[in-house]
């Protein structure tokens, strides 16, 4: 059923061709980044050797790299993503990596 918003358009007329609404194209982008960050997280702190080891920071960017292969699987049409989608993306990311990692090495897990 559409049901009209303040601008005059309908909620169908607003959803996308796959069929996804951008609210939901939203909180589909926030999860996956929130979640994605938080497995890099814990795979950090499961492969890191010790303090200078770096291969953290490659988990991070794999996870992110890995989040716009799953977008096109699921249908989310990454061409329409600009700049700031992409910084957003790799910010929450980055936070939940940053947050998750450090909890668990603080924890000594």
């Amino acid at each position: 059923m559409a049901t009209e918003t303040g601008d005059g358009t309908t909620d169908s007329e607003t959803e996308s061709d796959e069929g996804l609404s951008p609210y939901m194209r939203g909180v589909t982008v926030t999860t996956t980044a929130t979640i994605f960050g938080m497995l890099a997280g814990v795979v950090s702190t499961m492969r890191a050797a010790g303090p200078g080891d770096t291969s953290g920071a490659v988990w991070l960017i794999a996870a992110i790299v890995v989040q716009f292969l799953l977008y096109s699987a699921i249908g989310i049409d990454t061409d329409e993503f600009g700049t700031k989608d992409y910084l957003y993306i790799a910010f929450m990311t980055f936070a939940m990596w940053f947050i998750s990692w450090g909890i668990l090495l603080t924890a000594g897990v």
